[in-house]
């Protein structure tokens, strides 16, 4: 096979405690799965069927990398979130089923251009720009789910420059892991690489440049970020 060019690097991310590294197919992030979030939000926490809107590989930055204050925006938001990375994946998963295609679990962030989501929101069109832009989805090494177990509550954090601005619990997650895993292969045929990164707690709040991030989940890690 002879491409016309050459074909882009794999995006990966390392594998805590290991020379091994994860090669990241697709990104899917659900929408407003904790209740407090969706209510500062503006819309109602009950118990509704999930919705996900998608980031790139490329979106990925690693931990120690900056994070670059992107353009043609003046309100950068950060969402601390529990990645969830398949090992497997298939269509029409069983709930009963969908744990066994976790490879292991990561720390991200949900970086969002906050007022151009919004324009897209007023219009009615999809969510690309807010986004899906470079460097927006900072996540940690990953620990293997050996390592861990599936978490299934433990605290989650932010801390902006050492001050608490998110605070909640996995278990709040409106949409658990397996029913996230299973209601997405109705959806897409989830693959090997894939990664979902499972919603936000409340606090959600603008970053400036020059700003230290700070996130942590309970068992799985911490992931440490510098705004530029």
């Amino acid at each position: 096979m002879k491409y016309v060019f050459s074909p882009p690097k794999q995006t990966t991310i390392p594998v805590r405690g290991s020379d091994e590294v994860f090669p990241v197919h697709r990104i899917y992030c659900v929408g407003r799965n904790y209740a407090a979030h969706a209510i500062e939000m503006g819309h109602d926490p009950d118990r509704e069927p999930p919705f996900f809107f998608q980031k790139n590989p490329g979106n990925i930055l690693l931990e120690g990398e900056d994070f670059p204050y992107p353009g043609k925006t003046s309100d950068v938001h950060h969402e601390i979130e529990l990645a969830v990375a398949l090992k497997s994946g298939g269509s029409d998963i069983p709930v009963e089923a969908a744990l066994d295609c976790v490879f292991g679990y990561g720390v991200s962030l949900d970086m969002t251009r906050r007022d151009l989501q919004g324009q897209m929101k007023k219009l009615g069109r999809p969510w690309e720009i807010g986004k899906a832009f470079e460097n927006s989805a900072p996540c940690s090494a990953l620990i293997p789910a050996g390592d861990t177990g599936h978490p299934d509550h433990g605290a989650v954090w932010l801390k902006i420059n050492d001050e608490v601005r998110q605070e909640g619990d996995l278990n709040q997650m409106i949409w658990k892991i397996p029913e996230m895993i299973s209601y997405l292969s109705e959806l897409f045929t989830l693959q090997a690489g894939d990664i979902i990164l499972t919603g936000t707690p409340a606090g959600v709040g603008p970053v400036q440049r020059g700003d230290r991030l700070h996130g942590h989940v309970e068992g799985v890690g911490d992931l440490k970020i510098t705004v530029v």
